[in-house]
């Protein structure tokens, strides 16, 4: 064999590893936390593109992330936030947020290992009085019991009156834990993605 395809094959397999590092990770949360990871491979990209779409970018100074994974989400929002806006994800499990620290080094990144419920106070202890948007792919119907209604409300008081929590669940039933707080919930559906997925975007008067 000559060095250069040594060199090729070598660069393949890397490329290869590299590329299926993420997979391993999430299977590998999922399998250690099932009812805090709400699926066995991340959201697909047109899934990421719907929910996203009705974004105010201009306007957006922060925008926070519950379960962010092994950052499925975070690579589009951050390409599309401004040089000037934060991006907070949350999360509880510690090997998420190591890997997303070593992988995302974005100045305006900031990883937080900790809970979604308690969103109000690590979005001042980063220097904000509000969020902008609040992403969440937690399976809500699965969370310990009062953890899902006290994230919903810790969510709407984050907020910022116009700003919306966008959610995407693979159960209708998340909507009984965002209504009690949002008037104007709009809907829609994924049937691209593993499994297909309700979405949900609710807006704060």
């Amino acid at each position: 064999m000559s060095v250069s395809s040594a060199q090729h094959r070598s660069k393949s397999r890397n490329s290869f590893a590299h590329r299926s590092r993420p997979l391993a990770m999430f299977f590998s949360g999922f399998l250690k936390h099932p009812v805090m990871v709400g699926s066995i491979i991340p959201s697909s990209p047109m899934l990421i593109d719907k929910m996203l779409k009705p974004v105010d970018w201009a306007s957006t100074k922060l925008f926070v992330e519950y379960g962010p994974g092994v950052g499925t989400f975070c690579r589009p929002v951050l390409e599309k936030m401004a040089p000037d806006a934060t991006l907070i994800a949350i999360d509880t499990n510690a090997d998420f947020v190591s890997y997303l620290r070593d992988e995302i080094p974005d100045p305006r990144f900031k990883v937080v290992n900790g809970s979604a419920a308690d969103v109000g106070r690590i979005v001042r202890d980063h220097g904000f009085a509000h969020a902008d948007y609040v992403l969440s792919g937690l399976p809500f119907s699965t969370l310990p019991a009062g953890i899902g209604p006290r994230i919903a409300s810790e969510t709407a008081a984050i907020l910022r009156p116009g700003g919306a929590f966008l959610v995407y669940q693979f159960s209708p039933k998340v909507r009984d834990f965002i209504a009690p707080h949002f008037k104007r919930i709009d809907h829609g559906f994924e049937f691209w993605n593993v499994p297909p997925a309700q979405l949900y975007w609710a807006w704060k008067d």
